[in-house]
């Protein structure tokens, strides 16, 4: 395995998923111009509305979003992440919230439901019932060989904030971890980057965080800072709070040395929890 360029995609994705498909392959256009060859997109890519719509798409913007990733990584020879997008559960009330990793040859490398959902109220006036019309995955998140990149893990989101689940992640081999969202502006200015770097430093392990950004519908607001951090904590790139990529790249091999330095994982007493 060898250095190679890693993109986490920014969008601000609305109730038009034509138009949110379009801005998607803009920037998955521009960050494999750049070189990139592991691109994440963010969590909703493909629509950010509400739910009554979402459910009503659902079931046809599930084969959408699948067929949509699977030509874009034929199409511009990345290993692809979808982040998020809605699969009907089959009673139509709830979907799962999906995520999906493509290779170059546009083959499944890896499906997750997300299991966290966000049923929050924040002191901003604004509620939050993912549960509501979500249902979670029943099945733990997946870790990945791709070959001549890493071993990568997948996650959506309100995760980030269960550090569990990252262990899980780096005990099945992950030098990576990947944490689409579309963290919401209120929490995203005091949580997002601590969280992100907490999980980079706790697990050894590079992040690789595609965000939404910006206003979306109503009163919805997403923070931004899609962002690559090293197994240091370093923040290697943050793309702002504009739509583009945070860009960077990834070497295995200091995965290796920075757990050499650091050797929390070896010095961890399971037995003791």
């Amino acid at each position: 395995m060898t250095d190679f360029l890693a993109a986490a995609l920014q969008l601000t994705s609305g109730q038009d998923p034509e138009r949110n498909f379009t801005a998607a392959e803009e920037q998955i256009d521009l960050a494999a111009r750049r070189g990139a060859e592991l691109v994440g997109l963010p969590e909703n890519f493909a629509f950010m509305g509400d739910d009554a719509r979402r459910l009503e798409l659902a079931p046809s913007l599930a084969d959408q979003c699948s067929r949509f990733l699977v030509t874009m990584a034929r199409r511009y020879q990345v290993v692809l992440l979808g982040g998020g997008f809605p699969v009907p559960v089959g009673d139509g009330s709830r979907t799962l919230n999906r995520a999906e990793l493509v290779d170059r040859d546009g083959q499944c490398l890896a499906r997750y439901d997300k299991i966290h959902l966000f049923d929050v109220d924040l002191p901003d006036g604004n509620t939050y019932r993912e549960s509501a019309t979500v249902t979670p995955g029943d099945n733990l998140p997946p870790v990945v060989d791709v070959p001549g990149l890493c071993r990568l893990g997948v996650s959506i989101c309100y995760d980030v904030r269960f550090p569990e689940l990252y262990r899980h992640l780096v005990g099945a081999g992950a030098d990576l971890l990947m944490i689409p969202a579309a963290f919401t502006a209120f929490t995203g200015k005091d949580h997002w980057q601590v969280l992100l770097q907490a999980r980079a430093i706790e697990n050894t392990a590079y992040v690789l965080a595609p965000a939404q950004t910006g206003l979306h519908y109503g009163r919805r607001q997403s923070h931004g800072h899609a962002m690559v951090i090293d197994p240091w904590g370093t923040v290697l790139a943050d793309a702002g709070v504009q739509q583009g990529a945070a860009i960077a790249p990834v070497n295995v091999s200091h995965v290796g040395r920075v757990r050499e330095q650091m050797p929390s994982l070896r010095h961890r007493q399971p037995a003791l929890f």
